[in-house]
């Protein structure tokens, strides 16, 4: 089922999107627009009619909440350096109400967190019912740059990726869709983001030169992603690979999948727990 609010799509983005069996991530070209028939500013628009749809859905899970509802979503966010994660955040979670949004970014792990085990400090911000919750990157980093940096050994990357599988089981018999996007850049267009921060002064605060040593691993990071979809796209927590070399399709196809995620949901408005026509008459009283 494709967003209402959207109409350019030819095939329903949680399918086309969807990593399955036998799924390749190099045979996924980062500049190609998935199910998507339409150019730039048809994605723009169908971004612009869908902000309003995904506004209404979120207001309605929140209101759910209240009225005893235990449904949320995760929207887990997992790329390479300039895929755009923060123009999804700012573009599509930034149009809904940042009440009903809870926003977690793991940077590398403090001393205290790595006393505990890697899933202790994500499973203290997972998100409360009626939220829309976001994780800007996520527990995925500690098999991502464990395997590429050699940080554990396999047999603890194969322990974590268990330990992963059950985490994630446990979120949606708790309730809470997770919809787990891996934004697909290209290194050629990584080159070209990372020259632009470099080339204008009000984007050098965005440039890390850490960024270019882990683009030297590119191959790696493919590897360990393709490692990653094999052992993690779960039924219960599937993988969608989004193309990313252009921003607008990206923005576009990841507002798709939380609205179908919030569509299977169905959030209702909660039934008032007074009587509507006796506050009316004492309103009207005053």
């Amino acid at each position: 089922m494709t967003a209402k609010s959207q109409h350019n799509w030819t095939a329903d983005p949680a399918h086309v999107l969807r990593v399955g069996s036998g799924f390749v991530l190099s045979g996924r070209d980062p500049q190609s627009t998935p199910g998507y028939e339409g150019m730039k500013d048809d994605g723009r628009a169908d971004l612009e009619s869908g902000l309003e749809e995904l506004a209404e859905y979120q207001e309605r899970l929140f209101a759910a909440s209240r009225g005893g509802a235990q449904d949320a979503v995760l929207l887990v966010l997992q790329a390479m350096d300039t895929a755009g994660k923060g123009g999804i955040v700012r573009h599509v979670v930034g149009g809904v109400d940042p009440q009903g949004v809870q926003l977690a970014a793991f940077k590398k792990p403090t001393e205290e967190e790595l006393a505990h085990d890697f899933l202790w400090r994500i499973q203290k911000r997972v998100p409360e019912p009626g939220m829309l919750g976001v994780f800007d990157r996520s527990h995925y980093e500690d098999v991502l740059v464990a395997r590429v940096h050699r940080l554990a050994d396999e047999a603890e990357i194969e322990r974590r990726f268990d330990a992963i599988n059950e985490f994630e089981a446990g979120l949606v018999a708790r309730g809470i869709r997770i919809v787990k996007v891996m934004l697909h850049i290209s290194y050629e267009e990584q080159a070209s983001r990372l020259r632009e921060r470099l080339d204008r002064p009000d984007k050098h605060w965005k440039y890390n030169p850490g960024d270019v040593d882990e683009r030297l691993r590119w191959p790696h990071y493919m590897s360990a992603y393709q490692s990653v979809f094999e052992r993690t796209a779960t039924e219960a927590a599937p993988w969608f690979v989004v193309p990313a070399d252009r921003k607008w399709y990206a923005r576009l196809a990841v507002q798709a999948l939380l609205l179908d995620a919030l569509e299977g949901i169905d959030p209702q408005w909660p039934a008032p727990t007074y009587d509507v026509e006796a506050e009316k008459k004492r309103l009207a009283a005053t």
